[in-house]
């Protein structure tokens, strides 16, 4: 399998794994949501916020190095991610809009990816203040490692909660592998 063919198919399961779990989020109370969890981030939200932090200055980092093409319009309604603490969301109603959001626009770069793409080189400065340069395919595997990698996070603590999240594994939530065709939606 080829590196643009990967990164369609992640992009498509996290899509899927973030509906799955908003879905299982869907029905807690506020007071759930925000309840403190004794895990490595604070509640239910923070984990989501988390995440959105990270898959928007991630994005904000691909636009600023010319690698990718978003909606101007599109990413001026985007929040700003600053701090690892930020916090862009705090009802499932936000979350929901914003993590589809976020989720159709990874959807798209992926869609356009090709392999000389992914050979290409992304600058940034992380929030501690250090230089990084990389490959953008070695980028893009960071970005869906580190949402799955929370989203184990969050699937413990819901766990913890009672809550049946359903499957995770790759196979199963996006069975056509690596042979996603994309439907041409825009964002």
């Amino acid at each position: 399998m080829d590196l643009s063919s990967n990164f369609r198919m992640l992009a498509l399961y996290n899509q899927r794994m973030n509906q799955q779990l908003l879905t299982v989020c869907e029905p807690l109370s506020m007071e759930q949501l925000h309840q403190q969890t004794q895990s490595f981030f604070p509640s239910v939200m923070a984990h989501w916020n988390h995440i959105l932090f990270a898959d928007l200055i991630m994005l904000q980092r691909l636009v600023d190095n010319d690698l990718v093409s978003v909606d101007p319009a599109v990413l001026k309604t985007l929040p700003k991610s600053k701090s690892v603490n930020d916090q862009f969301v705090s009802n499932m109603d936000e979350l929901k809009s914003l993590r589809v959001l976020i989720d159709l626009i990874y959807l798209q770069i992926m869609a356009d990816l090709t392999d000389l793409d992914c050979s290409k080189i992304v600058r940034y400065t992380t929030t501690e203040g250090r230089l990084i340069e990389r490959k953008t395919g070695e980028f893009y595997q960071h970005i869906f490692n580190h949402q799955t990698h929370h989203r184990g996070q969050l699937t413990c603590v819901l766990s913890q909660l009672g809550l049946d999240f359903g499957c995770t594994d790759l196979p199963v939530i996006v069975p056509e592998g690596s042979h996603v065709l994309f439907t041409g939606e825009t964002v």
